[in-house]
């Protein structure tokens, strides 16, 4: 009897420390993935909405928002590392690279870093490394992810447990600034805010105020813009039966609505550079109500730029919970039931100059 011609996706016995993963298939991005990307989560950041703004910046023209690339790399990936999850569990060592411009093919592959089962032998966590890259193999996006997986068999052997060493944050100097970046004529006035590297310090917090109310189709829309086929997005026959009777909303979707949210008093982070780390803490469904908060964790200089700087930003999304008293963790260092995202990242600011 031949074998299905279907893809039933990887389980956790299917995985090997080591093993190199090539995804299908390559993604032709286009003008219409990013009005498509505007439409759903209204990001207002300049350098992604005006070509002429990122053309007086030195771009070939307005690259894709950052988080797009991400989300195109991150669903090619799908079908073979998450298909069968129960969850997304974390990111960290995430760099981006060159911008990705409309035109732009993206191809994926990823390496199995760290295998651990579970105690309950039902389910084990996978870490991999994936990379997105270009169509002259230039690198768009890397970074590490773990994610729980299902076992096909719970009387399948255990692997070796390995669980890899991660930085907390990417290093300054791993960053990755873009080629030919001029400063010297960004327009705060266009970009939205007159607030500079300069004016951002460490440990300052700042609520985003507004809020966003996700809808059934705009997440299931989201998630097929990215080609993620993960099951728990899209099918609620399946769900219906599942741990919480309904879809799951794609962590990436609230990444990104975090991201549109940080715009009120983040308009000139223009960039982002690096992911060090995240969490999706508590699920979330259509019909929550999206706003969020971020802290400045840290402040960087480039020894050759004097008219740029980074921030290391924490930026929370809660659910249902506005964040005028930022909420995060309990006394006992628990989230709060409100909180799904705890997204650790760096971005790119101008610094004043004169």
């Amino acid at each position: 009897m031949s074998k299905t011609k279907t893809n039933p996706g990887n389980y956790f016995e299917d995985f090997s420390v080591g093993q190199d993963i090539a995804h299908a298939t390559p993604r032709t991005v286009t003008a219409g993935d990013i009005a498509l990307y505007t439409a759903l989560y209204g990001t207002r950041f300049a350098v992604n909405s005006s070509a002429e703004f990122a053309k007086s910046l030195g771009f070939e023209g307005m690259p894709l928002d950052d988080l797009l690339a991400f989300h195109v790399v991150f669903g090619k990936t799908v079908p073979d590392i998450s298909l069968n999850a129960v969850a997304n569990l974390g990111y960290a060592e995430g760099r981006f690279g060159v911008p990705l411009y409309a035109g732009d093919t993206v191809v994926t592959t990823s390496k199995v870093i760290g295998l651990k089962e579970n105690s309950n032998g039902k389910t084990g966590v996978v870490h991999v490394r994936s990379t997105g890259t270009n169509q002259r193999g230039e690198m768009v996006v890397d970074y590490v992810r773990w994610v729980m997986v299902n076992k096909r068999d719970a009387s399948a052997p255990a692997p070796e447990a390995v669980v890899p060493t991660l930085a907390k944050a990417v290093d300054a100097s791993a960053l990755r600034l873009p080629v030919g970046l001029e400063i010297d004529g960004y327009d705060t006035a266009q970009a939205g805010s007159p607030h500079l590297w300069d004016d951002y310090a460490v440990g300052e917090k700042i609520d985003h105020v507004d809020g966003f109310t996700i809808e059934e189709a705009e997440h299931m829309m989201a998630t097929r813009l990215y080609q993620n086929t993960a099951k728990v997005h899209f099918n609620q026959y399946e769900q219906a039966s599942g741990r919480f009777g309904k879809r799951l909303i794609y962590g990436g979707h609230i990444i990104s609505l975090a991201r549109s949210l940080s715009f009120n008093g983040l308009a000139n982070a223009f960039k982002i550079v690096a992911i060090n780390a995240g969490s999706h803490c508590n699920p979330t469904f259509a019909g929550n109500t999206i706003h969020a908060w971020t802290e400045v964790l840290d402040t960087m200089e480039f020894s050759e730029r004097a008219d740029l700087g980074a921030l290391r930003l924490r930026t929370v999304a809660t659910k249902d919970r506005p964040c005028a008293d930022f909420p995060y963790k309990d006394s006992e260092g628990k989230y709060l039931p409100e909180v799904v995202l705890d997204f650790d990242y760096t971005v790119l600011m101008p610094r004043r100059q004169g």
